[in-house]
């Protein structure tokens, strides 16, 4: 029997039929109280996990322009979660991709004035999955990871919400709120974002004593490879424990493709190190 995740009701849940699913991919769509609209998730559960309960979930975040289906579909997420399973013993874990919320170019999964995009992602994509995914419950572990705009969202929301998430993972991250502005055609002053969410390192030195595992890395060819350093020197002076990493490569889907993998062997050492 699902244990509810959240008290959280939807106006409308559409799961797709598994008659018709491929890859075993699942597609959900809510009609989500954060949003006021309707919003969809794409959901991969590995055979293993399928009749589990209390599977830990990871919520991928895509960059801007991107939408729901980017990580499987541009970045085999899923594949590669199935090979590291196969090949290296890795536990299962039920991944769950959703939008941001399609405004504009990207939302930067921030609470605007009418719609809380930071609220869709904490709070609502867990509940959510667990319509499509009954192996979720209310004793999954959480893990939060994304790339780019994603990086963002995943860093600043962990720090911000410490307690939701056993770890994060960040990949070629904007580490401000103001290099989006570098990626997107809206206006910044059109965000709305609180002066409070615009930064991934004043965000997680307010939570400094309780924040969960964290890890970022970035391409040596990547534009936002001299911020991502910034801030893993930044983090190193005020002794905040993370991993940092860099590798060949620069802001596009091969690089991000390739270190996935890292971010589910993180994910999965910090299971293993937080039941012992």
């Amino acid at each position: 029997m699902n244990t509810e995740v959240s008290p959280i009701v939807f106006g409308t849940v559409e799961v797709s039929d598994p008659r018709f699913e491929s890859d075993g991919l699942r597609c959900v769509t809510v009609k989500s109280p954060a949003l006021a609209q309707r919003a969809d998730i794409t959901v991969h559960v590995p055979p293993a996990a399928a009749d589990g309960a209390g599977v830990p979930l990871v919520i991928l975040l895509h960059g801007v322009y991107g939408s729901h289906w980017a990580w499987a579909l541009k970045g085999g997420a899923h594949r590669t979660h199935l090979r590291l399973q196969r090949d290296e013993g890795l536990p299962p874990f039920v991944l769950a991709m959703p939008s941001d919320g399609l405004w504009g170019d990207g939302s930067g999964y921030l609470p605007h004035r009418t719609q809380d995009f930071e609220r869709w992602i904490v709070s609502e994509v867990p509940a959510a999955v667990a319509h499509a995914a009954p192996a979720v419950t209310a004793a999954s572990p959480v893990f939060i990871a994304g790339l780019s705009m994603g990086g963002f969202g995943a860093l600043r929301l962990a720090g911000k919400y410490p307690e939701k998430f056993r770890a994060a993972s960040a990949h070629s991250a904007l580490t401000t709120f103001s290099r989006m502005k570098d990626f997107v055609e809206e206006s910044l002053g059109t965000f709305t974002a609180l002066e409070e969410d615009r930064s991934v390192l004043d965000t997680l030195l307010r939570s400094r004593a309780r924040l969960p595992a964290l890890r970022f890395d970035c391409g040596t060819d990547d534009p936002l490879l001299a911020d991502n350093r910034a801030l893993h020197a930044a983090l190193t002076e005020a002794g905040i424990a993370h991993s940092y990493e860099e590798f060949p490569g620069g802001h596009e889907w091969p690089y991000w493709e390739n270190h996935f993998a890292d971010t589910l062997r993180f994910f999965a050492r910090s299971l293993t190190q937080k039941s012992t």
